[in-house]
């Protein structure tokens, strides 16, 4: 939350801290009066409380102690689950395990720790929703008993619908102990990021020409590739993993296979990310999407056929990988990738050009004057 204000012309105030002046202890007031629980109705208990109110009035008109020993036996039972209940919710903490990497249209699992720290009470039917910004909190994990000082272990399975930053904000910590009455829940911060890479298809490339294999070019040199093109016998230091068994007919005297020599070949692919107007089109989006994905599929079959690909878009930003490195710096160029607007570019642009092109003639100040 950002507070802003107007300046005045007035000496300058020492600001609050440590929770000192007013302003700082009717906000602590605030905070010490916001309820730190939840409490829900279930089914069952919306039953319970018609029930409780129907005996109360009956025993208020009739005057039957039964009914009043009733009454008190229903209301123990609401107080009984509220002490209960909030035992089970103390003095738990929980930690949440993201993968590695993630993939739209991939499930990944995403583990949950809960870690109880009373000596001697156990928590009880405990259920953990896992919250991210922006997004309905859909996955749940549910514990039925965490043991005094122990650890329980649960993981739920998401399959991710779009790339982007998956930001996970927190917990939310519920209970329907003991009676399944009501349920009580409350929200510990646990912030969690998790990066979603594009959708890779499976994508075949154009043969290579006599003199390439696997993603490389054999040159004349002699080196390490596949291509052959000569022999010559053996000495000191070579491979013997190169000897040519069939021309090696002598003994002692073995002639090794010569090899060309390979080398990469570089592939860059262009990712156009600018639209039209201020915001994307619907149809636009859906486009660039599809992009997004083409081009990464055709990156991790270059990947796998041996190339060096660089990726980059109309900003001049780059990612650059190869087989050693892997596919994931050009996944996530590619996940992290955001539409730009053509008006602003071209608006940014004549502004820098402007403010770097130098003061002609011109463009001088002219000094008006009164001839006498």
């Amino acid at each position: 939350m950002v507070e802003s204000g107007k300046a005045r012309h007035s000496a300058p105030q020492q600001p609050l801290r440590d929770g000192h002046g007013p302003r700082s202890r009717f906000f602590s007031w605030l905070d010490w009066l916001r309820p730190a629980r939840r409490l829900k109705l279930t089914r069952e208990g919306k039953y319970f409380i018609g029930i409780t109110l129907g005996v109360g009035f009956a025993a208020i008109n009739t005057g039957n102690n039964l009914l009043y020993l009733l009454l008190g036996m229903l209301l123990s039972l609401i107080i009984v689950s509220a002490v209960l209940s909030e035992m089970s919710l103390r003095k738990l903490t929980v930690l949440r395990r993201l993968p590695a990497r993630a993939q739209v249209g991939r499930a990944h699992l995403v583990e949950i720790e809960v870690f109880n720290h009373k000596q001697r009470v156990p928590s009880y039917a405990i259920e953990i929703e896992d919250l991210r910004a922006g997004q309905p909190a859909d996955k749940r994990c549910f514990f039925l008993k965490i043991s005094p000082e122990s650890a329980q272990v649960a993981a739920y399975r998401r399959t991710p619908a779009r790339r982007g930053r998956d930001r996970h904000i927190g917990f939310r910590i519920a209970t329907r102990f003991p009676f399944g009455l009501f349920e009580k829940s409350r929200e510990l911060a646990a912030e969690g990021e998790l990066i979603i890479y594009p959708a890779v298809d499976p994508v075949l490339l154009p043969a290579d020409r006599p003199g390439q294999r696997l993603g490389g070019q054999g040159s004349p040199g002699r080196g390490t590739g596949d291509e052959i093109v000569g022999v010559k016998p053996m000495r000191q230091g070579d491979d013997p993993r190169d000897i040519y068994w069939r021309k090696s007919t002598i003994a002692n005297q073995y002639v090794l296979l010569e090899r060309a020599r390979e080398t990469r070949r570089e592939v860059e692919l262009l990712v156009d990310s600018s639209h039209a107007g201020e915001t994307p089109s619907e149809e636009w989006s859906i486009q660039f999407e599809r992009r997004i994905r083409d081009v990464a599929s055709q990156a991790g079959a270059h990947l796998k056929r041996g190339d060096r690909v660089t990726l980059r878009n109309q900003d001049g930003e780059r990612a650059r990988a190869d087989g050693t490195l892997g596919a994931d710096p050009l996944l996530r160029f590619l996940a992290l990738l955001e539409p730009h607007s053509e008006v602003r570019d071209s608006t940014r642009a004549g502004a820098q050009a402007s403010r770097q092109r130098p003061l002609s003639s011109s463009d001088a100040p002219v000094a008006a004057g009164v001839e006498a």
